[in-house]
């Protein structure tokens, strides 16, 4: 079972969506699969010990953004196809640059260092 106890929660964001970000990165690592079944909104808010309110309202953006499926008493399912894969992919990559850029930029780095070294750093790994 998906474990948010992992989960550091910040200041910055709202919880809602630090939620659902959880877990798309689980998502895009593979952690989650399709069918994977979520633990109950109760369970989240005891774990992360917040308003269960809170949780509810990480679901229904999971679900309008069609990762996340939830019918009656069954709980909810994770589903993920192709193109939610690579929509969730496409985020997380794009949030990552911005959030690189933005702490780059921060400490006065020029484009020019900053590619140079990202060439240094991805020959090493």
């Amino acid at each position: 079972m998906l474990n948010f106890f992992e989960l550091k929660l910040n200041n910055k964001d709202p919880v809602y969506i630090q939620i659902a970000s959880y877990v798309k990165r689980k998502i895009l690592l593979k952690e989650v699969e399709n069918g994977y079944k979520l633990p109950s909104r109760r369970e989240i808010a005891a774990q992360l010990q917040i308003n269960p309110n809170t949780v509810q309202k990480a679901f229904k953006v999971m679900e309008e953004e069609g990762f996340v499926h939830t019918s009656g008493n069954q709980g909810s399912i994770v589903y993920i196809d192709e193109n939610i894969f690579k929509r969730i992919e496409e985020e997380l990559t794009r949030e990552l640059v911005r959030e690189f850029i933005h702490s780059a930029k921060d400490v006065n780095l020029s484009f020019k260092k900053v590619v140079e070294l990202i060439s240094e750093y991805w020959e090493e790994n």
